[in-house]
Formats: C-alpha cells, sequence, structure tokens
C-alpha cells in the first residue's frame, strides 16, 4: 500500500499552491500550518532546493470525531499535503494516505474515519 496519493500538474509552482489552497478549501479543509521546505533547508543548513511547501491540512469536523475516538492521534494530525516544483511549469502535489498512517492504531472505528478523510483528500488531489 502506497503511503500517499498524487498528480501531476502542468502549471507553474505558485498556481498549483494556490489551486491545492481552493481545493482543499471547497471539500472542508483549513490551512493550520505551512513550511517552505526550500526556504528552511537555505537558511538552515545553506543549500539551495527546488520550491517545495509542506502544507497542513485540518477538516476541523473530521478532526473533532477522530479526537474523540483516540485521544493520540493528534501526534499524527494534521494531514499532511506536498506541492512540488519538478520542473519550471510542472508541479506535483501529493496528499499523505491517511488509512496508511493509522494502520499503526487498532481501531476500527477510527479506520472508518480514516477512509472517509482518504475519499475526501483523493477529491481534492484529482480535483486540480
Amino acid at each position: 500500500m502506497s503511503y500517499y496519493f498524487a498528480k501531476t500538474l502542468d502549471v507553474p509552482f505558485d498556481t498549483a499552491i494556490a489551486r491545492t489552497l481552493a481545493a482543499l478549501k471547497e471539500r472542508g479543509f483549513g490551512l493550520v500550518s505551512e513550511i517552505d521546505v526550500k526556504e528552511t533547508l537555505k537558511q538552515k543548513i545553506g543549500v539551495e532546493f527546488r520550491p517545495y511547501r509542506i502544507l497542513g491540512a485540518c477538516n476541523p469536523k473530521l478532526a473533532h470525531r477522530a479526537l474523540t475516538l483516540e485521544d493520540k492521534v493528534g501526534t499524527m494530525l494534521p494531514c499532511n499535503v506536498i506541492v512540488q516544483e519538478l520542473e519550471p511549469g510542472k508541479s506535483e502535489v501529493a496528499a499523505i494516505d491517511p488509512v496508511a498512517s493509522m494502520q499503526a492504531i487498532n481501531n476500527p472505528r477510527l479506520r472508518d474515519l480514516a477512509e472517509e478523510v482518504r475519499r475526501e483528500l483523493q477529491a481534492v488531489v484529482q480535483s486540480l
């Protein structure tokens, strides 16, 4: 089982970011964190890296349900979505597969919820 699903877009990096944020919002996800990996690596260790952003996406209703089922599941939140530039004018968007990440937790009700979150995130990626 893969731990993510992805889609390649024939658009510049900034356009991919904007489309991804809009698609997340449309499916009820908000942005709770954003890490600019390129800038962080440059500042922290002085290396150049391609445009690469980690978006911490959270659907509050689904997160609340997950936390009521398993209080330590917060260690696996938010759902990360990455946007990276593959080459100028070509980007990739990838999202964590929550079913794969939740396999370590033995709670069938949480698995059902993870499948719901998976469907939502897949819909986000496929809509791009």
